[in-house]
Protein backbone atom coordinates (compact mmCIF):
# COMPACT_ATOMS: atom_id res chain seq x y z
CA UNK A 1 0.00 0.00 0.00
CA UNK A 2 1.02 3.63 -0.37
CA UNK A 3 1.78 5.45 2.88
CA UNK A 4 3.58 8.50 4.17
CA UNK A 5 6.63 7.53 6.22
CA UNK A 6 8.50 9.73 8.68
CA UNK A 7 12.03 8.38 9.14
CA UNK A 8 13.67 11.53 10.54
CA UNK A 9 12.27 14.39 12.59
CA UNK A 10 12.38 17.72 10.85
CA UNK A 11 10.57 19.77 8.25
CA UNK A 12 7.78 18.76 5.87
CA UNK A 13 10.38 17.44 3.42
CA UNK A 14 10.84 14.47 5.78
CA UNK A 15 7.35 13.20 4.86
CA UNK A 16 7.90 10.68 2.07
CA UNK A 17 5.46 8.56 0.10
CA UNK A 18 6.54 4.91 0.16
CA UNK A 19 5.24 1.41 -0.54
CA UNK A 20 4.76 -0.55 2.70
CA UNK A 21 2.99 -3.82 3.57
CA UNK A 22 -0.74 -3.76 4.28
CA UNK A 23 -1.14 -4.26 8.06
CA UNK A 24 -3.03 -7.19 9.58
CA UNK A 25 -5.52 -6.38 12.37
CA UNK A 26 -5.06 -7.92 15.80
CA UNK A 27 -7.89 -9.65 17.67
CA UNK A 28 -9.39 -6.38 18.94
CA UNK A 29 -8.49 -4.24 15.94
CA UNK A 30 -10.17 -3.14 12.74
CA UNK A 31 -8.50 -2.43 9.42
CA UNK A 32 -9.79 0.66 7.70
CA UNK A 33 -9.59 1.43 3.99
CA UNK A 34 -8.84 5.11 4.38
CA UNK A 35 -10.73 7.54 2.15
CA UNK A 36 -9.68 10.80 3.83
CA UNK A 37 -7.42 11.84 6.69
CA UNK A 38 -7.42 14.99 8.79
CA UNK A 39 -4.45 17.28 9.46
CA UNK A 40 -3.83 18.85 12.87
CA UNK A 41 -1.24 21.05 14.53
CA UNK A 42 -0.36 17.97 16.60
CA UNK A 43 0.84 16.35 13.36
CA UNK A 44 3.24 19.25 12.84
CA UNK A 45 4.62 19.00 16.37
CA UNK A 46 5.10 15.26 16.13
CA UNK A 47 6.83 15.60 12.75
CA UNK A 48 9.35 17.85 14.50
CA UNK A 49 9.70 15.41 17.41
CA UNK A 50 8.79 17.98 20.05
CA UNK A 51 5.60 16.53 21.52
CA UNK A 52 5.15 13.94 24.22
CA UNK A 53 3.54 10.80 22.86
CA UNK A 54 5.29 10.99 19.49
CA UNK A 55 5.83 7.42 18.24
CA UNK A 56 9.39 6.13 17.74
CA UNK A 57 10.79 6.46 14.24
CA UNK A 58 9.94 5.36 11.64
CA UNK A 59 6.17 5.71 11.69
CA UNK A 60 3.20 6.55 9.49
CA UNK A 61 1.74 9.88 10.72
CA UNK A 62 -1.89 10.92 10.84
CA UNK A 63 -4.36 10.94 13.74
CA UNK A 64 -7.75 11.15 12.02
CA UNK A 65 -9.13 8.77 9.43
CA UNK A 66 -12.49 8.17 7.78
CA UNK A 67 -13.24 5.32 5.43
CA UNK A 68 -14.69 1.85 5.14
CA UNK A 69 -13.93 -1.17 7.32
CA UNK A 70 -11.89 -3.65 5.32
CA UNK A 71 -11.23 -6.38 7.92
CA UNK A 72 -11.99 -7.03 11.60
CA UNK A 73 -10.14 -8.94 14.31
CA UNK A 74 -11.50 -12.18 15.72
CA UNK A 75 -12.70 -10.59 18.98
CA UNK A 76 -14.40 -7.55 17.42
CA UNK A 77 -18.17 -7.34 17.80
CA UNK A 78 -20.67 -4.88 16.36
CA UNK A 79 -18.45 -3.82 13.47
CA UNK A 80 -18.28 -5.42 10.03
CA UNK A 81 -16.60 -5.01 6.68
CA UNK A 82 -18.21 -2.34 4.53
CA UNK A 83 -19.27 -0.04 7.39
CA UNK A 84 -18.46 3.67 7.02
CA UNK A 85 -16.52 4.75 10.11
CA UNK A 86 -14.39 7.54 11.51
CA UNK A 87 -11.68 7.34 14.15
CA UNK A 88 -9.00 9.16 16.10
CA UNK A 89 -6.10 6.71 15.81
CA UNK A 90 -4.16 6.28 19.08
CA UNK A 91 -1.16 4.81 17.23
CA UNK A 92 -1.15 7.17 14.22
CA UNK A 93 -1.23 5.74 10.70
CA UNK A 94 -3.97 7.75 8.93
CA UNK A 95 -1.75 8.94 6.08
CA UNK A 96 -1.94 5.58 4.33
CA UNK A 97 -4.29 3.59 2.15
CA UNK A 98 -5.00 1.22 5.05
CA UNK A 99 -4.86 1.89 8.79
CA UNK A 100 -5.40 -0.12 11.97
CA UNK A 101 -7.49 1.09 14.90
CA UNK A 102 -8.79 -0.42 18.13
CA UNK A 103 -12.45 -1.26 17.67
CA UNK A 104 -13.23 1.07 20.59
CA UNK A 105 -11.85 4.04 18.64
CA UNK A 106 -14.33 3.76 15.77
CA UNK A 107 -17.73 5.37 15.36
CA UNK A 108 -20.17 4.79 12.49
CA UNK A 109 -20.66 7.72 10.14
CA UNK A 110 -24.34 8.68 9.68
CA UNK A 111 -25.61 8.25 6.13
CA UNK A 112 -26.15 11.98 5.66
CA UNK A 113 -22.58 12.85 6.72
CA UNK A 114 -19.73 12.73 4.18
CA UNK A 115 -16.28 11.28 4.81
CA UNK A 116 -14.89 14.83 4.59
CA UNK A 117 -17.29 16.16 7.20
CA UNK A 118 -16.69 13.21 9.50
CA UNK A 119 -12.89 13.35 9.42
CA UNK A 120 -12.98 17.01 10.47
CA UNK A 121 -14.43 16.03 13.85
CA UNK A 122 -12.48 13.36 15.84
CA UNK A 123 -9.94 15.80 17.28
CA UNK A 124 -11.65 19.17 16.90
CA UNK A 125 -15.22 18.39 17.98
CA UNK A 126 -14.36 16.96 21.44
CA UNK A 127 -11.95 19.86 21.89
CA UNK A 128 -14.71 22.38 21.15
CA UNK A 129 -17.58 20.70 23.00
CA UNK A 130 -15.62 19.62 26.07
CA UNK A 131 -13.52 22.77 25.99
CA UNK A 132 -16.70 24.76 26.51
CA UNK A 133 -18.25 22.39 29.05
CA UNK A 134 -15.25 21.05 30.99
CA UNK A 135 -12.52 23.61 30.35
CA UNK A 136 -14.41 26.91 30.27
CA UNK A 137 -17.40 25.72 32.31
CA UNK A 138 -19.45 28.07 30.17
CA UNK A 139 -22.56 29.46 31.85
CA UNK A 140 -25.65 30.72 30.05
CA UNK A 141 -25.41 34.43 29.33
CA UNK A 142 -21.61 34.62 29.29
CA UNK A 143 -19.50 36.03 26.46
CA UNK A 144 -16.81 34.08 24.60
CA UNK A 145 -13.85 35.21 22.51
CA UNK A 146 -12.20 32.77 20.09
CA UNK A 147 -8.96 34.22 18.59
CA UNK A 148 -8.43 31.65 15.79
CA UNK A 149 -12.10 31.45 14.91
CA UNK A 150 -11.66 30.47 11.25
CA UNK A 151 -9.65 27.32 11.99
CA UNK A 152 -10.76 23.75 12.51
CA UNK A 153 -11.53 24.12 16.22
CA UNK A 154 -12.50 27.77 15.98
CA UNK A 155 -15.26 27.32 13.42
CA UNK A 156 -16.85 24.72 15.72
CA UNK A 157 -16.35 26.82 18.86
CA UNK A 158 -18.15 29.79 17.31
CA UNK A 159 -21.24 27.70 16.59
CA UNK A 160 -21.24 25.56 19.73
CA UNK A 161 -20.65 28.45 22.13
CA UNK A 162 -23.93 29.95 20.98
CA UNK A 163 -25.69 26.57 21.14
CA UNK A 164 -24.46 26.02 24.71
CA UNK A 165 -25.76 29.35 25.96
CA UNK A 166 -23.26 32.13 25.26
CA UNK A 167 -24.97 35.49 24.98
CA UNK A 168 -22.23 37.03 22.86
CA UNK A 169 -19.63 35.32 20.67
CA UNK A 170 -16.66 37.23 19.25
CA UNK A 171 -14.25 35.65 16.79
CA UNK A 172 -10.80 36.69 15.72
CA UNK A 173 -9.17 36.06 12.34
CA UNK A 174 -6.29 37.35 10.25
CA UNK A 175 -8.04 38.29 6.99
CA UNK A 176 -11.28 39.83 5.81
CA UNK A 177 -12.53 36.63 4.11
CA UNK A 178 -11.89 34.68 7.31
CA UNK A 179 -13.68 37.29 9.42
CA UNK A 180 -16.62 37.19 7.01
CA UNK A 181 -16.77 33.41 7.48
CA UNK A 182 -16.73 33.80 11.26
CA UNK A 183 -19.68 36.18 11.05
CA UNK A 184 -21.59 33.82 8.78
CA UNK A 185 -21.09 31.06 11.33
CA UNK A 186 -22.92 33.16 13.90
CA UNK A 187 -20.38 35.37 15.65
CA UNK A 188 -21.72 38.72 16.85
CA UNK A 189 -18.44 40.42 15.94
CA UNK A 190 -15.16 39.54 14.25
CA UNK A 191 -11.90 41.32 15.09
CA UNK A 192 -8.63 41.55 13.18
CA UNK A 193 -6.09 39.65 15.28
CA UNK A 194 -3.19 40.91 13.14
CA UNK A 195 -3.66 44.33 14.74
CA UNK A 196 -1.92 44.90 18.09
CA UNK A 197 -4.98 46.55 19.62
CA UNK A 198 -7.32 43.56 19.13
CA UNK A 199 -7.88 43.12 22.90
CA UNK A 200 -9.37 46.63 22.92
CA UNK A 201 -11.65 45.64 20.04
CA UNK A 202 -12.85 42.64 22.05
CA UNK A 203 -13.63 44.93 24.98
CA UNK A 204 -15.56 47.24 22.66
CA UNK A 205 -17.58 44.27 21.42
CA UNK A 206 -18.44 43.32 25.01
CA UNK A 207 -19.49 46.76 26.23
CA UNK A 208 -16.10 47.43 27.83
CA UNK A 209 -16.14 44.36 30.10
CA UNK A 210 -13.99 41.96 28.14
CA UNK A 211 -15.00 38.38 27.41
CA UNK A 212 -15.94 36.00 30.22
CA UNK A 213 -14.14 33.18 28.40
CA UNK A 214 -11.13 33.53 26.11
CA UNK A 215 -9.70 30.52 24.28
CA UNK A 216 -5.97 30.57 23.49
CA UNK A 217 -4.07 27.97 21.49
CA UNK A 218 -0.81 29.88 21.05
CA UNK A 219 2.17 30.65 23.28
CA UNK A 220 3.14 33.48 25.61
CA UNK A 221 2.20 36.42 23.37
CA UNK A 222 -1.23 35.00 22.58
CA UNK A 223 -1.80 34.32 26.27
CA UNK A 224 -0.79 37.84 27.28
CA UNK A 225 -3.11 39.39 24.71
CA UNK A 226 -5.87 37.04 25.81
CA UNK A 227 -5.55 38.29 29.39
CA UNK A 228 -5.99 41.86 28.13
CA UNK A 229 -9.28 40.83 26.52
CA UNK A 230 -10.53 38.92 29.59
CA UNK A 231 -13.30 40.18 31.86
CA UNK A 232 -13.02 40.28 35.64
CA UNK A 233 -13.69 36.77 37.00
CA UNK A 234 -13.11 35.43 33.48
CA UNK A 235 -11.39 32.21 32.41
CA UNK A 236 -8.49 32.06 29.97
CA UNK A 237 -8.56 28.54 28.50
CA UNK A 238 -5.24 27.26 27.14
CA UNK A 239 -5.55 24.34 24.74
CA UNK A 240 -3.72 22.74 21.84
CA UNK A 241 -0.13 21.70 21.25
CA UNK A 242 1.16 25.24 20.69
CA UNK A 243 -0.11 26.45 24.07
CA UNK A 244 2.50 24.22 25.75
CA UNK A 245 5.47 26.16 24.39
CA UNK A 246 6.93 29.55 25.27
CA UNK A 247 4.22 30.24 27.85
CA UNK A 248 5.85 32.57 30.38
CA UNK A 249 3.86 35.04 32.44
CA UNK A 250 5.19 38.30 33.86
CA UNK A 251 4.80 39.46 37.45
CA UNK A 252 2.50 42.26 36.28
CA UNK A 253 0.27 39.82 34.42
CA UNK A 254 -0.02 37.58 37.46
CA UNK A 255 -0.80 40.54 39.72
CA UNK A 256 -3.53 41.66 37.34
CA UNK A 257 -4.96 38.16 37.17
CA UNK A 258 -5.16 37.93 40.97
CA UNK A 259 -6.62 41.42 41.33
CA UNK A 260 -9.31 40.71 38.73
CA UNK A 261 -10.18 37.27 40.15
CA UNK A 262 -9.33 35.71 36.80
CA UNK A 263 -8.33 32.11 36.11
CA UNK A 264 -5.98 30.42 33.67
CA UNK A 265 -7.33 26.98 32.80
CA UNK A 266 -5.40 24.25 31.03
CA UNK A 267 -7.48 21.97 28.84
CA UNK A 268 -6.65 18.82 26.86
CA UNK A 269 -8.83 16.02 25.58
CA UNK A 270 -6.22 13.24 25.47
CA UNK A 271 -6.29 12.85 29.26
CA UNK A 272 -10.08 12.58 29.39
CA UNK A 273 -11.77 9.15 29.40
CA UNK A 274 -12.29 7.62 25.96
CA UNK A 275 -16.02 7.28 26.67
CA UNK A 276 -16.32 11.03 27.28
CA UNK A 277 -14.43 11.89 24.10
CA UNK A 278 -16.44 9.41 22.03
CA UNK A 279 -19.70 10.77 23.43
CA UNK A 280 -18.66 14.27 22.33
CA UNK A 281 -17.74 13.00 18.85
CA UNK A 282 -21.03 11.12 18.59
CA UNK A 283 -22.90 14.29 19.58
CA UNK A 284 -21.05 16.31 16.95
CA UNK A 285 -21.81 13.76 14.23
CA UNK A 286 -25.48 13.92 15.19
CA UNK A 287 -25.46 17.71 15.06
CA UNK A 288 -23.88 17.65 11.59
CA UNK A 289 -26.43 15.08 10.45
CA UNK A 290 -29.26 17.28 11.76
CA UNK A 291 -27.83 20.36 10.05
CA UNK A 292 -27.32 22.29 13.30
CA UNK A 293 -23.51 22.19 13.08
CA UNK A 294 -21.61 23.18 9.96
CA UNK A 295 -18.25 21.62 9.14
CA UNK A 296 -15.96 23.98 7.23
CA UNK A 297 -13.63 22.02 4.95
CA UNK A 298 -10.88 24.26 3.64
CA UNK A 299 -7.98 23.10 1.53
CA UNK A 300 -7.66 19.49 0.41
CA UNK A 301 -4.43 17.77 -0.61
CA UNK A 302 -3.58 14.44 -2.24
CA UNK A 303 -1.65 11.90 -0.16
CA UNK A 304 1.48 12.48 -2.22
CA UNK A 305 1.42 16.18 -1.28
CA UNK A 306 1.15 15.95 2.50
CA UNK A 307 4.26 18.14 2.78
CA UNK A 308 2.39 21.03 1.15
CA UNK A 309 -0.46 20.52 3.59
CA UNK A 310 1.99 20.83 6.49
CA UNK A 311 3.43 24.02 4.99
CA UNK A 312 -0.05 25.52 4.55
CA UNK A 313 -1.18 24.70 8.09
CA UNK A 314 2.04 26.05 9.60
CA UNK A 315 1.64 29.28 7.63
CA UNK A 316 -1.99 29.51 8.80
CA UNK A 317 -3.23 30.00 5.26
CA UNK A 318 -5.89 27.30 5.63
CA UNK A 319 -9.50 27.92 6.63
CA UNK A 320 -11.51 25.39 8.58
CA UNK A 321 -10.22 21.82 8.35
CA UNK A 322 -7.33 20.77 6.11
CA UNK A 323 -7.95 17.32 4.66
CA UNK A 324 -5.81 14.70 2.93
CA UNK A 325 -7.53 12.68 0.18
CA UNK A 326 -6.18 9.14 0.30
CA UNK A 327 -8.51 6.73 -1.53
CA UNK A 328 -11.63 6.64 -3.67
Amino acid sequence: MKAIQLREFGGPEQLRLEEVPIPTPGDHEVRLRVHVAGLNFTDLGQREGRLLGTPPLPFIPGLEAAGVIDAVGSAVQGLASGMRVVALLPNQGAFAEYALAPASALLPIPAAVSFEQAVALPSQAPTALLGLRVGARLQAGESVFIPSAAGGVGTLLVQLARTLGASRVIGGASSEPKRALVTRLGADAAVDTTQPDWPARVREATGGRGADVVFVSGGAEAGARGLQALAARGRLVLFGAESMFDSQWSREQMMGLVAQNQSIVGFATFTLPLEERQAALREALSRVEAGSLRVVVGQTFPLADVASAHHALAARTTTGKAIIHVGA
